[in-house]
């Protein structure tokens, strides 16, 4: 790519080189560490075509089964049946397979995305400036149109499945980060100062107090997270991750409306599910099990704060 190399613009600015120091400083990432990212692609293809192959494995309408019965568990018979039918349209529209692909993608973006997030959400929450160093790089992350970040991972990654999964990650991290972050920070202050009265250390004090009150705030990301890795997995059909964006893309390029339209539904499906169920575990799902649970006398009622708050000074003690 040719870039500009004249000393100033027309408006007298000097120019700044920017793209030519980005483009030397990933010639050089990519010289040095060639062998690293070989190995990373071929982890993540093999994650990434593992769980699809494991998705796709059974009987699609016992998989759908599965699923609506889990958000039958999540929430009501409501969102089961909903999800029975909006899944088996799916099926109808011979998108099963795609949408599993999608899925995989999803999933394994999520895990990396959370596994990266949450530990950095809670060391920003306790450290103010790595809270203030890493806020303009969430910034950054969140608001850089995503198709740019297919351009870098695409360069290092080539084409593939591995590149898509990177750039999805890349842009459904940043609210895995916020939201930990405001979870923990909105732990009341005088709740922990118990903690600590009671001899709490601070790994005893994260995990029986601040992390049990922040759970609906670090849920709320996650489900930011999945609808943005959804969301870029899509986009990523651009670069080669097949499965749903493969479709919109092939649709595009053909002008094939209706695949289109089939797959635009099918990714519109499995956003309303993962949402819907994720905000239910989130906001204390799994209801059914635990009527059946209090009905059977086997479980307790669901915990209060106050309850989080007395088990996490039982705990601490």
């Amino acid at each position: 790519m040719m870039l500009q190399t004249m000393d100033t613009v027309e408006s007298g600015i000097p120019r700044i080189p920017v793209g030519q120091w980005i483009d030397t400083g990933f010639d050089w990432v990519k010289t040095n560490f060639r062998e690293f990212f070989h190995l990373l692609a071929d982890g993540i293809e093999t994650a990434v075509e593992g769980l699809a192959d494991l998705l796709a494995w059974p009987p699609a309408l016992a998989v759908v089964i599965v699923l609506s019965l889990l958000a039958w568990l999540a929430r009501d018979w409501k969102l089961g049946l909903g999800s029975l039918l909006s899944l088996g349209a799916v099926i109808g529209m011979d998108q099963w397979d795609n949408s599993m692909v999608t899925l995989a993608l999803v999933v394994v973006a999520t895990v990396v995305a959370l596994v990266l997030a949450i530990p950095l959400g809670i060391a920003a929450a306790r450290w103010d400036p790595l809270s203030a160093a890493i806020r303009p790089v969430m910034d950054l992350m969140q608001t850089m149109p995503a198709f740019v970040w297919l351009v870098p991972v695409v360069t290092l990654f080539s084409i593939g499945v591995p590149g898509a999964l990177i750039a999805t990650v890349i842009f459904a991290l940043p609210p895995g980060v916020r939201l930990t972050e405001l979870g923990i920070r909105q732990v009341d202050a005088e709740v922990v100062e118990a903690g600590h009265a009671f001899g709490g250390t601070p790994r005893q004090i994260l995990r029986g107090i601040q992390f049990p009150l922040a759970m609906p705030t670090i849920m709320a990301g996650v489900n930011q997270v999945i609808m943005l890795a959804l969301s870029m997995a899509v986009i990523a059909g651009l670069v080669g991750a097949g499965g749903l964006g493969g479709a919109v893309v092939s649709a595009i390029m053909t002008l094939n409306i209706g695949l289109g339209f089939e797959a635009g539904l099918s990714v519109v499906v499995l956003a309303i599910y993962l949402d819907r169920v994720t905000a239910s575990v989130g906001g204390g799902g799994f209801s059914l099990l635990r009527r059946r649970g209090r009905n059977a006398g086997s479980v307790p009622e669901p915990a209060t704060d106050e309850d989080v708050d007395l088990e996490g000074r039982k705990a601490m003690v």
